[in-house]
């Protein structure tokens, strides 16, 4: 018999199946503090009942932006998928609004709300051997109240629960899959044989498991009007990593036209604003692609909600009455976060993580001993005040001011806590997962106050910390720039440092250049003599590249990480071999940066040398050297 957290429907929906709302975490709470901020689950369910009612007929249906699964832990996975009517979103935005409780998508009680639940069997398989037996399997309904997106960790295990409105979570994890071990998983209508696309994903390392490398695609900011997601499909295709890590600028809120205009064509704002945007952004056939074979650890950056965010506003809407009323459609700087990041937690394979205050989702992925993943929120969860276009000069004055923070007291005590605990569990390298640029670059205008230069104390406490507890091997990621750098971290001033052998240094740094935004605005000769300026004014730089997207695969060894930055022109139309065969559309060699762990330091070799401008452009009209052959020198 089901109880209400585990839903028989079989007498609504004319199916054989008894599922259970809780499967689907999208209606949770994004917090597991706080599960007032979830559905109120009960309602929904009474409301599936609603006279008059009437189902979808699963030929009415479709699995209208594939499926993805993220978050792997090595006994667990998220997967997710959207199984709608329509491509299009719910135009209500009342389920964020008024007196409702944060989140709570049920505002159209009764009446104007969907009345009819959408029934989802899911199953996961082992890739290898007998790949067509589960190993786990159920089934979730999902509706328009999370714009019909289904999200299931796996495996799963559902208990009974109390029929009170705040007992609203069954869904609990369940040991179950094997670690670092890759599987299939599908999604069905219930009772018949609409079924989505077979994906393929991979569980981590057992946590204390002796592992020889772990490989990562790593991207950041894709702006579908900006170009083809060509970097999603050569690496989809190439298939080299075992995960993928994205850095944030997921989405852009902006209104930009052309080919690939945005849509809606405005300004985000309301919840339909940003599930549009994401809906729009998953129809990508090459994001489709890498989401379907691959697992994704994910973070926001400031476009997922707005440009330039930080704890009290963006670029263009500050939490003032003025900026209320003339700066946007009359939506204040929380209402804007608040439907920004409900939209995230629907669209994208992420967990429910747990939170303090704000809606968190920085957190710790242990990858066997071989290295911890830990993921920062340098941009919404609580930062300092940041350039805002208006206020540069301002930003330089404070800079330095002790009592500015990236990411808030509680955020950045736990990122400390995990450096050193991942130290002491023997874990041999710290990949911190951040948005921005960590090491202090000179640019012809001085520093960037919109990246930890213009934090310098949270910096210099990150580097006391590393250096007072002896903890090495770290490496930053970072994306946002727009371009291609490789730092040496170092606290210059303090430590002594050696530029040109890397001792003194705690780790490196790899900065990302974009999938399609815009980096350097000049001719390649233009952005060369930017690159070089950078490297003679900025110490810890070894490495710069402004004018080429792309991404950059890391392997993460024992003793060494090899990282290949992959870079070519955004090129304006879709092609899968288009670095093969166009001359003009990519760098035809891959740089190849590898580090060696020594003692107490570290040694940075670099096996891709600065190549002249002539080079470089005999390089890029060469149409006989291969995309996938890197440079031999």
């Amino acid at each position: 018999m089901c109880r209400l957290a585990n839903v028989c429907l079989a007498a609504l929906l004319a199916l054989p199946a008894c599922a259970s709302f809780h499967g689907n975490l999208n209606y949770d709470s994004p917090s597991l503090s706080h599960p007032n901020l979830g559905i109120n689950v009960p309602v929904v369910f009474r409301r599936s009942y609603k006279r008059g009612a009437i189902a979808f007929k699963p030929y009415q249906l479709n699995f209208t932006h594939g499926v993805a699964s993220g978050d792997p832990y090595p006994d667990s996975v998220i997967i997710w998928t959207r199984i709608a009517p329509s491509l299009v979103s719910s135009d209500s935005n009342v389920t964020v609004e008024g007196p409702v409780p944060l989140y709570n998508h049920d505002t159209e009680t009764y009446i104007q709300a969907d009345a009819n639940p959408v029934c989802v069997d899911w199953k996961i398989m082992q890739a290898a051997g007998n790949g067509t037996m589960p190993v786990s399997s159920g089934t979730a309904f999902t509706t328009g109240d999370i714009d019909y997106t289904v999200k299931v960790t796996v495996p799963f295990l559902t208990t009974l629960m109390s029929t009170t409105a705040s007992a609203d979570r069954s869904q609990v994890e369940a040991a179950g899959l094997m670690p670092f071990t890759a599987y299939n998983y599908q999604f069905t209508v219930c009772g018949s044989n609409n079924t989505s696309p077979v994906g393929l994903t991979k569980t981590a390392p057992a946590y204390d498991a002796d592992v020889d490398q772990l490989r990562f695609a790593v991207f950041s900011c894709s702006n579908y009007p900006n170009g083809y997601f060509n970097a999603y499909g050569n690496a989809a295709r190439k298939a080299q990593q075992d995960y993928v890590v994205h850095l944030g600028d997921y989405i852009y809120e902006g209104a930009a036209q052309g080919e690939r205009a945005h849509s809606p064509p405005r300004l985000l704002f309301s919840l339909y604003d940003y599930r549009t945007r994401h809906g729009q952004y998953r129809t990508d056939p090459d994001l489709q692609l890498l989401s379907r074979d691959f697992a994704w650890i994910a973070t926001w950056d400031d476009h997922e909600v707005a440009n330039n965010g930080y704890r009290d506003g963006f670029s263009a809407l500050n939490n003032t009455e003025e900026s209320f009323r003339n700066d946007g459609p009359s939506i204040s700087v929380d209402q804007r976060k608040m439907n920004a990041v409900r939209a995230y937690f629907e669209w994208m394979p992420i967990r429910q993580v747990d939170m303090d205050v704000n809606l968190r989702i920085w957190r710790n992925f242990r990858m066997g001993r071989l290295m911890d993943l830990i993921v920062l929120d340098t941009r919404n969860y609580d930062r300092s005040i940041t350039t805002l276009g208006w206020n540069n000069d301002y930003i330089d004055l404070i800079a330095d001011d002790a009592s500015r923070s990236l990411m808030g007291s509680h955020q950045e005590n736990w990122f400390y806590r995990q450096l050193s605990e991942s130290a002491d569990r023997g874990a041999t390298w710290r990949i911190i997962g951040n948005q921005i640029i960590f090491s202090r670059i000179i640019e012809a205008f001085g520093v960037n106050g919109d990246n930890w230069n213009g934090y310098t104390a949270n910096r210099n406490r990150t580097l006391k910390h590393l250096y007072d507890n002896n903890i090495g091997n770290n490496i930053f990621l970072a994306g946002d720039s727009h371009q291609n750098w490789v730092s040496d971290l170092v606290w210059l001033g303090e430590k002594d440092y050696d530029e040109t052998t890397g001792a003194g240094a705690l780790g490196v740094e790899f900065a990302g250049t974009a999938v399609s935004s815009t980096g350097n605005r000049k001719r390649l000769n233009g952005t060369d003599a930017d690159a070089r300026a950078r490297i003679d004014q900025s110490p810890v730089l070894q490495w710069q590249d402004g004018y080429y997207r792309g991404y950059f695969l890391m392997a993460v060894g024992k003793d060494r990480i090899e990282t290949q930055f992959f870079e070519w022109e955004v090129i304006p139309k879709a092609d899968e071999n288009i670095c093969h065969q166009d001359p003009r559309a990519s760098q035809p060699a891959t740089h190849t940066i590898f580090l060696w762990r020594t003692l107490q330091y570290w040694l940075v070799k670099t096996v891709y040398r600065a190549l002249s401008l002539a080079d470089r452009l005999r390089r890029e009209a060469s149409a006989e050297e291969k995309w996938n052959t890197p440079t031999s020198l």
